[in-house]
């Protein structure tokens, strides 16, 4: 069994979804590992990670409209507003989501489906850098 590790940043420029699928499968690529276990985690509380469509741009524009639905940007509706009005939204939308996700590889490459991208999850309104740890197990 054989172990692997890197840390990936994603440079942000506001709230949305910001694909990864690329970086992440060269590094899957160039590990040498054939099959096994991949985590990535998310350094962060007020960003996350998901896995989903990277065919239609629309997807991503509908879940950011649903997620600023299920924790709007009201002033006045939170207690913990310290770094502005999106402070506590962010981090509701971080735990609705994953800040860990697990995906298998085979033949070398992450076994994401034919529509699946992954993605970090910018709740915040400013530019991040944000880091992503990956963690691969297998032979």
């Amino acid at each position: 069994m054989r172990q692997a590790t890197t840390k990936l940043t994603v440079n942000t420029h506001g709230e949305g979804l910001y694909e990864f699928t690329r970086e992440l499968g060269r590094w899957v690529e160039g590990s040498g590992i054939r099959e096994g276990l991949l985590t990535v985690f998310i350094r962060h509380t007020s960003a996350s990670l998901t896995i989903q469509e990277n065919a239609d741009p629309n997807v991503q524009v509908d879940l950011c409209d649903a997620f600023d639905r299920f924790a709007p940007k009201t002033p006045g509706l939170y207690i913990h507003d310290d770094e502005g009005p999106d402070d506590m939204p962010a981090h509701i939308k971080s735990a609705l989501t994953d800040v860990s996700l697990s995906i298998p590889v085979v033949d070398g490459r992450p076994a994401f489906g034919t529509w699946q991208g992954i993605y970090v999850f910018e709740h915040r309104t400013a530019p991040h850098r944000r880091t992503v740890m990956c963690h691969l197990i297998g032979e």
